[in-house]
């Protein structure tokens, strides 16, 4: 009797360990729970109590004893890609939106106004942080997170845990993803470059009419007016262009996972 009750808590150990290797690869990198600015502590803490949720619902899964300390690996490896794929799938994403600041901040002289990001160990243009910190609330929102944890949910009966299988065309999928992800870039920062390039051609004729005018010292100025002034008019349409490609990206992530849309 006691060799059994061991055997059980060794299984359900195992599952449990499956269960937290796959959560934590999404509340590790995903933006809303894995950055930076979050203290790992909470963020250990996060994907434990999430992991202690879900347990009930694989608590009489069958997972085959791995035997050996490489088989394990397998299994730990296999739910930490399923994991990662949602998480990176994400920040993906939101690297559309960062690009776009950085390109508005590059062509509208901004850059000398940034500000290091903990989350990529870099210095990033003030307009790409407030993109993103203006997505990210967008994304909180309209339930992003819900969905995410609903598509994590939906992984465990889709990819059974203990399985050791990885999802075919993954890679694929983040070929897609980037390629969205710079088509938002495009998209979120092209009226704010448009209003940019006009204002140089037009400082470019003044300059032509008046060459005594120091078009340097003022072009930088109206430059500078002419960023901010179309950013505040535009910020709107560019979260409103994240906003409309969060379902399909989601949706693209659950297809190479198998499982299903989850809805806002």
């Amino acid at each position: 009797m006691p060799d059994l009750i061991t055997q059980l808590d060794a299984g359900r150990l195992l599952a449990f360990t499956l269960v937290l290797t796959r959560v934590s690869g999404v509340v590790m990198t995903a933006p809303m729970f894995g950055s930076t600015d979050v203290p790992m502590r909470v963020r250990v803490i996060l994907a434990a109590a999430i992991s202690v949720l879900i347990m009930p619902s694989q608590w009489n899964a069958a997972v085959a004893d791995p035997g050996t300390n490489l088989q394990y690996a397998v299994y730990i490896g296999s739910e930490l890609v399923i994991g990662l794929t949602l998480g990176l799938g994400i920040v993906v994403l939101f690297s559309g939106i960062q690009l776009a600041g950085q390109v508005i901040g590059q062509i509208g002289g901004l850059m000398l106004a940034d500000l290091f990001d903990p989350s990529t160990g870099e210095s990033s243009p003030l307009v790409s942080h407030l993109l993103f910190l203006t997505s990210l609330a967008v994304f909180l929102l309209i339930g992003g997170h819900r969905m995410v944890l609903s598509a994590l949910l939906d992984t465990f009966a889709a990819i059974p845990i203990g399985s050791g299988a990885v999802p075919a065309g993954i890679g694929q999928t983040f070929v897609v993803l980037a390629a969205q992800s710079f088509s938002l870039a495009v998209r979120a920062a092209a009226p704010l470059v448009a209003a940019l390039l006009l204002t140089t051609l037009v400082m470019g004729l003044i300059s032509r009419t008046l060459p005594q005018l120091n078009i340097l010292m003022v072009g930088f100025g109206v430059n500078t007016m002419v960023a901010f002034g179309t950013l505040a008019l535009v910020i709107g349409a560019a979260v409103w262009v994240f906003q409309r490609q969060v379902e399909p990206s989601l949706e693209l992530i659950c297809q190479s996972l198998k499982v299903p849309t989850p809805s806002q």
